[in-house]
This record gives C-alpha cells, sequence and structure tokens, in this order.
C-alpha cells in the first residue's frame, strides 16, 4: 500500500503538472491538478458569493417564501448545496401555490370583500358633500353601495357602475362648488348692505365688520367655529349693555317728564299765591278797623309760609332729581363704552388678540392718512415663525396656538404704544410702525427677536425656542399699504431663504 504523499508534496506537484501541461496558474487549474494527484475528486468550488446575489434578487410573496428565504441563507452559510437545494425546491412551489391562488382569484374577477366594504363606506361618506339635488347621483351612489355589500361584487360590474358615478359626481361637484362661491358672494353683498344702511350705529357695524372678515376666503371649520364664538360672546354684551341702555334712556324720560311736572306745580302755586296776596291786598285797603286787619296779616304770613315751604320742598326735590339725572348720565356714557369695546372686539384675533385683517385694514388706512398729512416716515414688517409645522405635528396643535399667543404677548410687550400688531394669517403677523424709517423699523425687529430668545415658551416640561423670519419696507409717498406689505412678504422669504431667524429690509 503507497503512503499518501503529504500535500506540501501535492502541491509542488500540482504546480509542475501545471506547467507540463501549460496551463493557466488559474485558481481552478491548480485545484484540478491538486485533486488529481492527491486522488480526490474534482468537484468546483462552492459558490458562496453568486448565491448571496442570488438570494438578494428573491422576494418573498407569502410567509411560506419568506421561511424558505430564511433556510436559504442559512443553507450558503453552512455551504450545503443539500439545503440550498431543497430551501429552493420549496422556495418554488410555494410560489406556484400562490400563482395558482391568483390565477385562480383572477379568473373570478371578484373583488375582496374587505376591500368592497371600504369602498362602500367611502362612497356614503363622500355622497352628503355632493348634496341631494342630482337625482342621477343619489341613484348611481345608492345602487352601488348596495352592490358593494353583496358577498361577491363582480369587478366589471362594479368598475362600470363606478366609473359612470365618477363622471357624474364630478359635475355635482363642480356645480356644489359654485353654490358656495355664489352663497358667499350673496352674504357678502347682504352683510355688506346691511353695514352701509346701519351706519349711524357704531355697534352693529362692529359685528358687521366680524361677519365680512368670517366670510372671507380661505375658510376652515376652525375659522368659523373661532367667529362664531366670538360673535356670540359680542352679541350677548351689547345685548345686555344695550338693554341697559334702553331702560337708562326711558329713567331719564321719566325724570324729564317729573322735571316738567314739578315746574309745572311750581308754577301753579306760584300763580295761586300772586292771586292770594293781590286778594290780601285790597282786603287790607279796605279794612277800617286794627282789629280786622290781624286776621288778614296772619292769611298773608300763613300762605307766605306755605308757598316758602313748598318751594323748599321743590327745590330739594329738583336737586334730587338732579342727582338722578347725572347717575343715569354717567351710567349711559358707561354703558356706550361698554358697547364700543364690544363692538371692537369682532375686529380681534380671537386667539392672539391682536388685531385681525378687518382691523388691520382700518388701522393701516388710518396710519397711512396720518403719515401723508404729517408727512412723517411709516414702515411696516411681516413676520412669519419659522418652523411652526414641525411644531405643530411634534407637539399638537394645542401647543401651536399657545405658542402664537406667546409670541403675541411677547410682542406686545416690546413695541411701543404707537405701534400695532395684526394676525394675518396662520403664522403671520404684521407690525404697523408709525414716525419709523426703515432702518429704524428693522432694529424693532431684531430687537423682538432678542426678546423672545430670553422669553423661552414651555410646552408642558419642554423649553421651546421660537424664532421668527422677518421683511421690513417703508411705505413709499406714491405706495399703497398693501403694496408695502407686499413688499415685507417678499423680504421674508428672502430671510427664510437665508436660513431663517433674520430680519431683511425690502
Amino acid at each position: 500500500m503507497n503512503e499518501p504523499k503529504h500535500p506540501s508534496d501535492i502541491a509542488r506537484e500540482a504546480l509542475r503538472r501545471l506547467a507540463t501541461k501549460q496551463l493557466a496558474p488559474t485558481p481552478a487549474n491548480y485545484q484540478a491538478c491538486y485533486n488529481e494527484i492527491a486522488e480526490l475528486p474534482n468537484l468546483p468550488p462552492f459558490p458562496e458569493v453568486p448565491l448571496r446575489e442570488l438570494l438578494a434578487g428573491l422576494s418573498a410573496r407569502n410567509d411560506t417564501q419568506e421561511k424558505q428565504l430564511d433556510k436559504l441563507s442559512g443553507a450558503i452559510s453552512r455551504r450545503s448545496w443539500q439545503g440550498v437545494k431543497e430551501s429552493l425546491s420549496a422556495f418554488a412551489k410555494a410560489g406556484e401555490a400562490r400563482a395558482h391562488t391568483e390565477v385562480a382569484h383572477d379568473f373570478l374577477m371578484v373583488l375582496p370583500v374587505e376591500l368592497a366594504g371600504k369602498l362602500a363606506r367611502f362612497v356614503e361618506a363622500v355622497l352628503p358633500a355632493l348634496g341631494e339635488a342630482d337625482s342621477r347621483v343619489v341613484g348611481m351612489s345608492g345602487e352601488l353601495v348596495r352592490l358593494l355589500r353583496q358577498p361577491t361584487v363582480e369587478i366589471e360590474t362594479a368598475q362600470a357602475l363606478l366609473g359612470s358615478l365618477v363622471h357624474q359626481a364630478v359635475f355635482a361637484a363642480e356645480e356644489q362648488l359654485e353654490i358656495k362661491e355664489l352663497l358667499l358672494k350673496l352674504l357678502h353683498l347682504i352683510i355688506q348692505n346691511i353695514g352701509e344702511l346701519s351706519t349711524d350705529d357704531s355697534w352693529l357695524k362692529g359685528q358687521i365688520d366680524g361677519l365680512l372678515a368670517s366670510v372671507a376666503p380661505p375658510l376652515t371649520l376652525r375659522h368659523l367655529d373661532e367667529m362664531e364664538r366670538r360673535l356670540r360672546d359680542v352679541m350677548e354684551k351689547q345685548g345686555r349693555a344695550k338693554s341697559r341702555a334702553v331702560e337708562a334712556q326711558a329713567e331719564m324720560r321719566h325724570m324729564l317728564a317729573e322735571f316738567i311736572e314739578r315746574l309745572g306745580v311750581m308754577n301753579r302755586s306760584s300763580s295761586e299765591f300772586e292771586v292770594h296776596i293781590e286778594e290780601s291786598a285790597r282786603q287790607i285797603e279796605n279794612v277800617s278797623r286794627l282789629e280786622d286787619l290781624r286776621p288778614l296779616l296772619d292769611d298773608v304770613i300763613q300762605a307766605t309760609h306755605a308757598m316758602a315751604e313748598e318751594t323748599a320742598q321743590s327745590r330739594e326735590q329738583l336737586k334730587n332729581l338732579q342727582e338722578k339725572v347725572s347717575v343715569t348720565e354717567s351710567e349711559l356714557r358707561h354703558l356706550h363704552q361698554e358697547l364700543d369695546n364690544a363692538s371692537a372686539l369682532a375686529r380681534h384675533d380671537p386667539l392672539t388678540d391682536a388685531l385681525n385683517r378687518k382691523g388691520l385694514d382700518e388701522a393701516m388706512e388710518r396710519e397711512v392718512s396720518d403719515m401723508r398729512r404729517k408727512e412723517t416716515p411709516f414702515s411696516v414688517s411681516l413676520l412669519d415663525i419659522d418652523n411652526f409645522k414641525k411644531l405643530n405635528d411634534r407637539l399638537g396643535h394645542e401647543a401651536g396656538d399657545r405658542a402664537l399667543v406667546h409670541l403675541a404677548d411677547v410682542t406686545r410687550r416690546s413695541l411701543r404704544p404707537s405701534d400695532t400688531l395684526a394676525r394675518y394669517g396662520g403664522e403671520e403677523f404684521v407690525v404697523l410702525m408709525p414716525d419709523t424709517k426703515l432702518e429704524q423699523g428693522i432694529e424693532v425687529m431684531a430687537r423682538l427677536q432678542r426678546e423672545l430668545t430670553k422669553a423661552i415658551y414651555m410646552a408642558g416640561n419642554e423649553k421651546i425656542l421660537i424664532t421668527f423670519s422677518a421683511g421690513v419696507a417703508q411705505l413709499a409717498a406714491d405706495e399703497s399699504g398693501t403694496e408695502a406689505i407686499r413688499r415685507a412678504d417678499q423680504a421674508m422669504y428672502l430671510a427664510k431663504r437665508a436660513g431663517k431667524n433674520r430680519v431683511l429690509g425690502a
């Protein structure tokens, strides 16, 4: 029996054989020569890398195939051809079973029950928004819902009915949109007309302004709810104040009537006293005896005393009446002030108490007019909170609302009494700065940024640093307030692009 060769001897012999046979010195040729000399079967090397690439290209379509891919990965790691074969075979069979199922399902051409149910609920949810005026839409939607509620729904039938419904629903949706726009226009016209017919009633004008602000697009349920709550509050305050004002006015009329009546009584008493005195004087002229004179004198003295007493009572009553009139007049002035204040509430944003768009328009008109008259500089700034959407998404809308209130409070504390803060929309605010040049306006907003950095906003236990980007524009001689705000908005956008938390001039 031949003694087995040492591996180093086999290796040297394999190299000589490669040279003798003039074979390329590749790993595969060397392995073949080595196996031949060592009398070993010449099996190809285990292709781990290609198999890994094959594994990466396979995707499981069901749980069974997913498990077989895990087994295939393990077999490759163990370099087990048998495991690879078994895993691939099982993977293919699982795919065939899935394919047969899909073919059978496609052959049946039916909607899955869960999908049909969701589609039916979707149609039912969308239908109210389209209204009930179009009977075709109502009929088609009802028919489609009934079809989708059946145990088996053929795709072809459902598709045809859904296509017809979509075609009609497009027209119905466009019509509803036009109806909404026209209703808003009509409402706007009616409110404006009421305001023009009631120009002398400043209290009603405040409500009119609030209504006009509430129907201005874009409309959101949240905005309408806030305006409804605000207007109800205003109307309740105005109702109480106006009711008391009517009562006070009635009291004034009653006191005036009482005053006139008292003057009449005094006049009648004075006339009667005058007649009495004249009669007594004639009787005194005809008296010839002294003893007859005394009763007449006593009568005159008694009448004089009575007149003096009645005059004193009337004077006291008139004095009391005058005091009542003074108190009622003061109350009326207070009630009128309350009504003016309640009316002014309709011009303020209900969340931040800054002016709303209507209040901003009025303030802008007033400031621009004042600027033209005095020929003084006037600047406006538009600021926008940085990353406000992220704050809302992460902490919720309630935290976002509190952040807006926080910004408005800090801004009011930092501005001059002559400056005006208004909420322009969403997280945007406008600041009106009379008697302010562009450079000064930029410095005002930069100072506000520093103050806001010091006043940390707390969202629960979390400290939130609120920053904003702002643009400032000085109103030109021939420019409107709206145009100045537009220029400030463009500068604010550039400040955002430049890295946020910046103030740029327009």
